[in-house]
């Protein structure tokens, strides 16, 4: 199983995403929040902190971080776990230092999310469900959860209370 780090960086009304290259192998030509694999030895945490600085250049404060969902994609030697943090702080302005694996990052509205193409459907109601958002999310905001899924289960709050059996929310 590989096990995966995001972090979803608020400011203004706006999530930080990254544009997936077209020529990437896995997930190309989508847009995801910015993460990697957890190495050998490392928390989800530290491999949050090493991933924000080696993608975007910042240094998140480690004590504003809290797990925001898990989703699970995949079976056997390709499944994958990946943890979504929120990072309420960081030091830095966030730049693309990864161009060989994004192509753009962008900060992205609310609004935006459901016309993009994600790399999991999940993730718009998942930054939805930040407190940043509450006021702006509507029940019909939430079905991005159904759509595109490509068989992924989360854990989020956003998905609480809806009918998708693809959803698992503990």
């Amino acid at each position: 199983m590989h096990v995966v780090v995001t972090g979803a960086l608020v400011e203004n009304g706006a999530v930080l995403l990254v544009h997936r290259r077209p020529t990437k192998r896995v997930y190309p030509d989508v847009w995801d929040l910015p993460g990697g694999q957890v190495e050998a030895g490392e928390s989800e945490l530290q491999a949050l902190a090493r991933e924000m600085h080696e993608e975007l250049g910042v240094h998140i404060v480690a004590e504003s971080a809290s797990r925001l969902g898990v989703l699970h994609a995949g079976s056997g030697e390709d499944a994958v776990h990946v943890g979504v943090w929120q990072i309420g702080d960081w030091v830095g302005s966030p730049t693309n230092r990864a161009p060989d694996e994004h192509d753009d990052i962008a900060w992205v509205g609310i609004s935006e999310l459901g016309g993009l193409p994600l790399v999991h459907g999940v993730l718009a109601a998942m930054v939805r469900s930040l407190p940043e958002f509450e006021c702006a999310r509507r029940h019909s905001d939430v079905t991005d959860c159904n759509r595109g899924d490509r068989g992924i289960k989360a854990d989020c709050r956003a998905c609480a209370g809806t009918d998708s059996s693809s959803i698992r929310w503990d």
